[in-house]
């Protein structure tokens, strides 16, 4: 979340008028992450999220970003409900940027993760991953093998900039995930970026999941991947498995993993680090000036990635 496209109070009123909120008794930015304009929104109908559409984030996917929201929060999962508009669309334009209003969650982000939360991000992932089966919208992964690669091959000089000896390791570590990488595990619609920040907590009890805009199709255990990326180091190079083994057992809970699913848990996780590495080495140079954002660091993921590198079996995972 991040502030890169202002609104005046006549584009505010604007874009509310398509609506029936009412109008905006309060609405500041949000200056926090990397992809898109946020603001809490408030009105006379309560409290929301106003999100305008940047970068990544591509207009053809916003009815499978919106409609899998719906679909979570119908269904129980805390997920944040799109508001309509007077005409029913679940999106409309504002500045001639896409941009819709979300229900607004209780809650904050934990900055320090702990094995409670990790069980409940385990627990909550699997809930989507069965909430969201027979979804019939899909949408393709583009920051899967080929996006990491496109991302990564011209920023090698940026990458040995950042730390020398980098560059080699990172073209060692594609060419040997793209190697390994599974064909063949269950699929279905996943989250792809739940990590602290986007997961919200009223002390240990998990309230909401949000920001979806990177939501696609792809193996449901490169999921778990990403979370146990996120959630289960202590510091960039110390996995913290009882972290980790509490996430894989609440989400076993919900939905067990197959066989071929723990024996890819190494090569997803390995991805999942390559594919955050990647997006935060472009994010490094390429945050235009004035954002009221810091890009976050690439280094991190250089260093998980020492860790994936070594690992063998899921059961380094905690599985």
């Amino acid at each position: 979340m991040a502030v890169y496209t202002t609104l005046s109070d006549s584009d505010l009123a604007a874009l509310l008028a398509q609506y029936d909120l009412g109008p905006a008794t309060s609405c500041k930015g949000i200056a926090e992450g990397v992809e898109n304009s946020n603001y809490l929104l408030r009105t006379g109908a309560g409290q929301f999220i106003l999100t305008i559409f940047e970068k990544r984030v591509r207009e053809e996917d916003l009815p499978f970003f919106m409609q899998l929201m719906a679909r979570l929060a119908e269904r129980g999962v805390p997920a944040p409900q799109p508001i309509a508009t007077k005409t029913g669309a679940l999106f409309t334009h504002t500045k001639q940027k896409p941009a819709a209003i979300i229900s607004f969650l209780d809650g904050v982000w934990p900055r320090a993760p702990d094995i409670g939360h990790c069980a409940a991000i385990g627990e909550v992932l699997a809930r989507m991953h069965v909430a969201l089966e027979g979804f019939e919208l899909a949408r393709a992964n583009a920051l899967s093998l080929d996006g990491w690669e496109k991302l990564i091959a011209p920023r090698l000089a940026q990458a040995e900039y950042l730390r020398p000896g980098l560059a080699s390791l990172i073209e060692r570590d594609v060419a040997e995930t793209r190697a390994a990488w599974p064909r063949d595990l269950p699929r279905g619609p996943i989250h792809a970026d739940l990590f602290p920040d986007n997961a919200l907590f009223l002390g240990t009890r998990l309230t909401g999941v949000i920001d979806f805009y990177f939501a696609c199709t792809d193996f449901l255990s490169y999921d778990l991947a990403v979370c146990l990326n996120a959630w289960c180091f202590a510091h960039e190079r110390d996995y913290d498995i009882a972290r980790g083994a509490a996430m894989i057992a609440a989400y076993e809970t919900i939905r067990p993993l197959s066989d071929a699913e723990r024996e890819a848990l190494p090569t997803l996780c390995r991805g999942a680090a390559l594919r955050f590495f990647a997006t935060r080495l472009a994010d490094w140079g390429d945050t235009p000036a004035g954002a009221l954002v810091k890009p976050k660091d690439p280094l991190e993921y250089a260093d998980k990635l020492a860790f994936h590198r070594n690992a063998k079996e899921a059961g380094d995972y905690g599985a």
